[in-house]
């Protein structure tokens, strides 16, 4: 009666137990998460037009519907299925996702079975008219060290690894981002290269018409033999160009096989225009034909600019580098946690025999065993301390990356931006002189023919039209080229298109 009287009594306690394990459970020693407050301006430094204010922003813009060249697709799903550093981004989520399965699973306790059975002689037990051989059989369910959290050190761990796993998620998108500009940007120049080597086969053809011409009025006495030299000159400084441009088409082509991560069809490669063989040169041909100038690029859709907060929003490099923060930050948790006690279950269930036919009849017993460890730290040469420091500096270091990438998102699209607004005036600015120097080539060929201008005036025009042809394809990739950095800039690039969207 006595024993039953006592009972009540240690109930309450028993559950008020409980209860304080379970608060302390719920104590977390992770410092409160705040977002840094963005290091850059709320105005981009260049205006911005609203000539595309009707389209969507760029990271919801997928790339597909940005692209406007089919070729141009084509490399880009071909190098979103081959790349190599794309892969090992896929692979670097997948393990960073199984060290947060494994922080998580140091949570909740681990069960194993176990079984055993162990034979012997001579048996001890003989003499009291024991068997000979001695037997003993277990077999049971079991947990180990299992670590109850009640100062948040195990979900520190596990929140960290969450937010590396999300990080990585974040770096495989900015990895797509930069994987389609890298192979947009390789291929405008592959283009323009063509172009130029294009244009370098003419030139060398024209200059080549010129140097015979020249050739031919030095036999008869009627130019210097300087007009001959420098037309040799010029036309040796044509067959240089064009060898430096098959060249850097070929690195063109090897850059792009690379990005897209197998050989290229031949029908994905920009081909070279065909070019005519100058015609024979005589007194009183016809003036050499003009350059004509080097073919369009294939434009993109327009991209809205926005404004700089959508940054924090929009582009996965800085989302990768806030979810490292906050990895750190969690990490601060589980160093502070070191400095309390850390408590451990033992225990097991199972049965026992000394014969394996009854270990689960009437001839098995019954074994368990229960094993709480508690480990408090006293003195430890600073240790904690210091992996309390380490944490806090990694955590400052999280935040000076979080705010350069920031920064660094900004300087891009501000950069873009700047080159939306300047590159159509220089362009057209470069239009407007090429169309200059072709008509002072032209008139320059059509007088010198006549005996009106020297072969001085003749080349020196040849001269400065290869360079204006030049720079106005240089100035026509920059700003194809800028279209690209600018979507890029702007977070566009890892959406894919909505279902049943184009």
């Amino acid at each position: 009666m006595s024993h039953a009287r006592h009972r009540p009594l240690r109930t309450p306690a028993a559950l008020a137990g409980l209860l304080a394990a379970g608060l302390l459970a719920g104590c977390s020693l992770v410092p409160p998460y705040e977002r840094p407050a963005a290091p850059v301006s709320t105005d981009w430094p260049v205006a911005t037009d609203s000539t595309a204010s009707d389209a969507p922003a760029a990271a919801d813009l997928p790339w597909q519907q940005f692209v406007r060249d089919d070729s141009l697709r084509t490399l880009i799903e071909l190098a979103l299925a081959g790349n190599r550093d794309l892969r090992v981004a896929v692979q670097n989520i997948e393990q960073a996702r199984a060290q947060y399965q494994i922080r998580r699973a140091d949570q909740f306790p681990t069960l194993g079975a176990s079984a055993s059975g162990t034979r012997s002689a001579p048996n001890p037990m003989q003499a009291l008219g024991g068997p000979s051989v001695s037997s003993n059989y277990s077999v049971g369910l079991g947990v180990s060290a299992w670590e109850l959290d009640f100062f948040g050190r195990v979900a520190a761990l596990k929140d960290a690894a969450l937010a590396s796993y999300l990080a990585t998620e974040e770096a495989r998108k900015s990895a797509q981002i930069s994987l389609i500009a890298s192979v947009a940007s390789t291929w405008l120049q592959l283009k323009t290269d063509t172009e130029l080597l294009a244009l370098a086969e003419r030139t060398l053809g024209s200059r080549e018409q010129s140097l015979g011409l020249i050739r031919l009025r030095f036999d008869h006495g009627a130019s210097s033999a300087l007009d001959l030299r420098q037309a040799e000159s010029l036309a040796a400084s044509a067959r240089a160009t064009r060898a430096q441009q098959q060249r850097l088409r070929a690195q063109d082509i090897n850059l792009l096989t690379l990005l897209v991560g197998q050989p290229i069809a031949p029908r994905l490669i920009p081909a070279l225009p065909a070019v005519e063989a100058p015609p024979a040169p005589s007194a009183l041909s016809q003036p050499a034909a003009v350059v004509a100038p080097v073919a369009e690029l294939p434009a993109f859709a327009p991209v809205p600019a926005g404004l700089p907060s959508e940054l924090l929003l929009r582009r996965p490099d800085i989302r990768a580098a806030e979810q490292q923060l906050i990895a750190a930050n969690a990490s601060i948790g589980a160093a502070r946690a070191n400095f309390f006690p850390r408590i451990t279950l033992t225990g097991s269930l199972g049965r026992v025999s000394a014969d394996l036919d009854g270990l689960f009849g009437s001839g098995g017993h019954k074994a368990w065993s229960f094993g709480p460890s508690i480990t408090l730290p006293i003195f430890d040469m600073g240790r904690n301390q210091a992996g309390l420091e380490a944490a806090q500096a990694a955590r400052e270091i999280a935040v000076a990356q979080y705010e350069k990438a920031i920064q660094s998102a900004f300087r891009e699209a501000a950069d873009a931006l700047a080159g939306r607004a300047t590159l159509a005036d220089q362009l057209a600015a470069l239009q407007a002189q090429a169309e200059a120097e072709r008509e002072r080539f032209r008139l320059a060929d059509l007088r010198y023919r006549n005996g009106v201008a020297s072969s001085l005036d003749l080349l020196d025009a040849q001269r400065s039209l290869f360079a204006i042809e030049q720079a106005l394809a240089q100035a026509r990739l920059a700003q194809r080229a800028n279209e690209v950095q600018l979507y890029k800039a702007l977070g566009g690039g890892w959406r894919e298109p909505a279902a049943g969207g184009g």
